[in-house]
């Protein structure tokens, strides 16, 4: 038999999930510091501005590109953690909330896979072959927009199991509606946003900022619901 110590801190998967979530809105704010004032261009940019771009920042695409499949992992583990705390009260209401919000949480770790494999792929072409910038920007634009739609299931899912359930403040839930209505509106505006940009991309840039303020708030819920109890020794 494996012995633990009397007094050793041991670490619940909640607390562990809701550190997973700080570290992924860490992990995609500092994405955004390092390719935003290295000047990735905004959604509905000209090929032109995407061109000059990945072709001079090389270095800053990468390390931006370095961010994601760590960003990928804790979002997993976070909504992992979600379910996991939402579920059985799901089930005693014959509910899925929370697996509505995985799966949009999963999908969107895939949308945003491509997008980081078309950065990538913008930054190895784009200095030798400007012919190819134009398609794979505009995929870029469409994938990075459409992907408004799997936030919004993950928010909506979170937030209505969580308000539900108990878990979430109602003005916590509330500021995830709000994004998933802004985020989705977004996606469904994605040809106008992916053509023209400007103002109708602020809808996604507002509906972002609330999703990173939210999974901070939802991260702090999960660590305060697993206070990390003592483990007593077993003989």
């Amino acid at each position: 038999m494996i012995r633990q110590s009397s007094g050793v801190p041991a670490m619940g998967f909640s607390r562990i999930s809701g550190i997973a979530a700080l570290g992924f809105a860490a992990v995609i704010v500092l994405g955004n510091v390092i390719m935003v004032p290295a000047g990735l261009p905004s959604t509905g940019a000209e090929a032109a501005e995407a061109e000059a771009f990945f072709g001079a920042e090389g270095g800053a695409v990468g390390a931006g590109s370095a961010l994601a499949p760590a960003a990928w992992v804790l979002a997993t583990l976070f909504g992992a953690g979600a379910v996991r705390a939402l579920w059985r009260s799901e089930c005693d209401r014959r509910e899925a909330w929370s697996l509505l919000g995985f799966a949009g949480l999963v999908l969107q770790n895939a949308t945003f896979a491509g997008v980081v494999a078309v950065r990538l792929a913008l930054a190895s072409t784009a200095a030798d072959d400007d012919t190819a910038v134009p398609g794979l920007w505009a995929l870029h634009d469409a994938l990075f927009t459409l992907n408004g739609t799997f936030l919004a299931l993950a928010l909506t899912g979170l937030s209505v199991g969580g308000l539900r359930a108990g878990l979430v403040r109602p003005w916590h839930g509330g500021l995830g509606l709000l994004s998933a209505a802004l985020l989705f509106g977004s996606a469904t505006l994605a040809p106008v946003v992916v053509d023209r940009g400007g103002p109708f991309g602020l809808l996604g840039l507002a509906g972002w900022l609330m999703w990173v303020v939210w999974i901070v708030a939802y991260g702090v819920a999960l660590i305060r619901l697993d206070p990390a109890p003592r483990v007593r020794g077993t003989g």
